[in-house]
């Protein structure tokens, strides 16, 4: 790809990345083990789609200029934060009956459409509403596009949506695994009211830290 360097180590450590556990993976984790492969999915389409707003943001400019005024990343961090507790309190507060999942079907039991909106924009306005994840693409990928290269915007969203289209192939498979792992859960499955506290408690804690997070241009 013309205006990269090193394509290979971009993408082995964009592998690498989202192969690390992180609110996103918590999210998705979640929903799939909760409601099966496909609400899994779904939580995964949301964080991409909300990935694709700080990619274009970035290959903008919007990113730098957050970056650089401490009111912007302040704003955007407490809004981020408050929505990371919300999310956190939710799971915290969700009754056993939303965890069930049919062990003795091929699939976990179907979810309702709203309810997949839902999960699907909650992941998307988890990802959005968090600036550290702008500012990760913004000391990323320069990293990889070559000095003086024609159209750096361009390459930048070339390499952003690869990032994103291999990030997506790693979530999806988070969902499968952890819907699988549902499954043989078997008689056990009632005991994944627990797995909502623990990560309403995750949530809980990322959110506080991103709130107590500095500003990049301190």
């Amino acid at each position: 790809m013309d205006g990269v360097n090193n394509l290979g180590l971009f993408v082995a450590a964009g592998l690498l990345l989202n192969l690390t556990p992180g609110p996103d993976v918590l999210y998705i984790v979640t929903h799939a083990m909760r409601r099966g492969a496909r609400a899994g999915m779904v939580a995964a389409l949301g964080i991409s789609a909300g990935c694709f707003v700080h990619i274009a943001a970035a290959a903008l400019g919007v990113s730098a200029l957050m970056a650089a005024s401490n009111t912007a990343f302040a704003l955007l961090k407490w809004v981020g934060a408050a929505y990371l507790v919300y999310v956190g309190v939710r799971l915290l507060l969700s009754k056993p009956a939303a965890l069930a999942i049919d062990s003795g079907a091929a699939n976990a039991r179907p979810a309702r459409a709203s309810g997949i909106n839902d999960i699907f924009f909650q992941g998307f306005w988890t990802n959005v509403l968090n600036p550290k994840v702008a500012l990760f693409f913004l000391a990323f990928v320069p990293q990889f596009i070559t000095p003086g290269a024609h159209s750096q915007a361009m390459v930048f969203l070339l390499l952003g949506l690869l990032f994103n289209i291999n990030a997506l192939g790693v979530n999806f498979g988070w969902a499968l695994v952890s819907s699988w792992l549902a499954r043989r859960l078997g008689s056990l499955q009632k005991s994944l009211v627990w797995l909502d506290r623990a990560a309403g408690a995750m949530f809980i804690s990322f959110g506080l830290k991103l709130a107590l997070s500095d500003s990049p241009s301190t």
